[in-house]
């Protein structure tokens, strides 16, 4: 099959044009050499979080403040002692607040959907990048807590195959409020330790 053919049908499905390290990656397929390319882009790049890294993300946002009638109330941020107020397993933003209830199944549903936009945002700052499962659960978790991943260096030395840069990264992320929290020291260290592996 013409070359030309094969780009134009890819390019219909996925309904984008291809960024250069695509078109590279698809020429040495269609020569024979393949993704034994360590140059190759990889198809296999994780888009979604995995259970590891689900259960390091519910370790730590722990689904706190459950009441004695099974609901799950809102609680302030622990850096600021106010705003951003939080429920569940960390989720925050508009309608959380003091007095917010919600119950267990709505708190799961929303870290459901929060992880699903969370992963998409790693899987778009670490584009063609080489990324194993545990380094994009790391990622997730990370940018889940920070809301960071396009702005932090720890993504810019991934995304440059620089990982042990990257690991150095995630401890200079401890602070809230201005000021070192144990926590979010542990979660850090944690999160390294995922990446690392």
């Amino acid at each position: 099959m013409e070359r030309k053919k094969i780009f134009d049908t890819v390019r219909r499905i996925i309904g984008r044009g291809f960024r250069q390290s695509e078109v590279d990656a698809l020429d040495r397929v269609l020569d024979g050499t393949g993704d034994d390319d360590p140059g190759c882009v990889s198809s296999t790049n994780p888009t979604r979080i995995g259970p590891e890294g689900i259960a390091l993300i519910k370790q730590f946002e722990g689904c706190a403040r459950l009441r004695t009638d099974g609901l799950v109330e809102a609680y302030p941020d622990p850096g600021t002692g106010g705003d951003p107020w939080t429920i569940g397993w960390g989720a925050t933003g508009k309608g959380i607040g003091p007095g917010t209830v919600w119950t267990r199944a709505e708190c799961d549903a929303r870290l459901e959907r929060d992880l699903v936009r969370y992963a998409a945002d790693v899987a778009r700052a670490v584009g063609d990048a080489r990324t194993n499962q545990h380094q994009f659960d790391a990622l997730v978790s990370f940018h889940y807590n920070t809301g960071a991943i396009a702005r932090a260096t720890l993504t810019r030395r991934h995304v440059a195959g620089d990982h042990a840069g990257a690991l150095s990264e995630f401890a200079r992320w401890n602070r809230a409020g201005g000021r070192v929290l144990k926590g979010l020291v542990r979660r850090r260290a944690a999160e390294a330790r995922l990446y690392a592996r």
